[in-house]
């Protein structure tokens, strides 16, 4: 007997972050491909697919082989500029992960559909592939902390300012400090302005990291709570921050695919 085996179904993810922009491609359940790109709420859905396309080209990925697309986003404007693109240039309707999207995570917050769509989906990867108890640390423009249970029930987390929106504050609401990369400096103790700030930037924000972790750990009684690291800073703080044990900069694209998976 002849058994005909359908083609794999190839998904694209998108994941719309108010800095970044990532993009991962899904043959069944692998991710193959991943790109990052500057997030612009000028551009249009066709500028985004010419940028898009291009990565395709480079891969020799052929524009009708993409089956699926599933979307995360905190920037409202993006994610229609994105569902247009889906609908345009790849004839499907997206998947949009939203608060209160089923997930298979029980979101102990107040109101369980104010956790932003974004927190979820690093979440939903994160159990799959660690397990609970967990915290997972965003490194995005503002940075997140969000907690699972040994159950895996999001039990609450934190937000913080980013690094480089602290480093943003110093300079716009000074008359003197300068603008600086963010860097690990020699030594905590400066000699020097630059320094100075990145020691206080750099070491404080380790301090704040290191400080969080623990706390939470106390909080929820689990002290060898596993922490997880994402996003775009995270490889920057991980080596430095003992308490980070996995940098994984696919939570949200995987999150996605597995979102997709049980809602779509």
């Amino acid at each position: 007997m002849n058994v005909l085996h359908q083609p794999a179904r190839r998904l694209l993810a998108i994941k719309i972050g108010n800095t970044n922009l990532g993009f991962g491609i899904f043959d069944g359940d692998s991710l193959t491909q991943r790109w990052r790109a500057e997030t612009r709420t000028d551009k249009t859905a066709d500028e985004y697919a010419a940028l898009l396309l291009s990565f395709f080209e480079n891969e020799k990925i052929a524009r009708d082989s993409i089956t699926a697309c599933a979307i995360v986003s905190v920037v409202p404007a993006l994610g229609e500029t994105m569902r247009e693109l889906s609908l345009k240039y790849f004839g499907v309707e997206p998947f949009i992960a939203a608060a209160g999207t089923r997930s298979g995570i029980r979101v102990q917050y107040d109101d369980p559909r104010a956790l932003g769509a974004d927190r979820l989906v690093a979440l939903v990867a994160a159990k799959q592939t660690y397990g609970a108890p967990l915290l997972v640390i965003d490194f995005g423009t503002a940075t997140t902390f969000n907690v699972l249970n040994a159950r895996g029930d999001f039990v609450g987390g934190a937000i913080a300012p980013g690094a480089n929106m602290s480093a943003d504050a110093l300079h716009r609401f000074t008359a003197k400090l300068p603008r600086i990369e963010i860097v690990p400096p020699p030594h905590a103790l400066a000699t020097n302005t630059r320094d100075a700030l990145r020691s206080g930037i750099f070491f404080g924000y380790i301090g704040l990291i290191e400080g969080m972790i623990a706390r939470l750990a106390r909080e929820i009684g689990e002290p060898n709570l596993r922490v997880i690291a994402t996003g775009g800073m995270a490889q920057l703080f991980a080596p430095h921050c003992a308490a980070i044990q996995t940098v994984d900069m696919d939570l949200a694209l995987r999150g996605l695919q597995i979102l997709y998976e049980l809602n779509a």
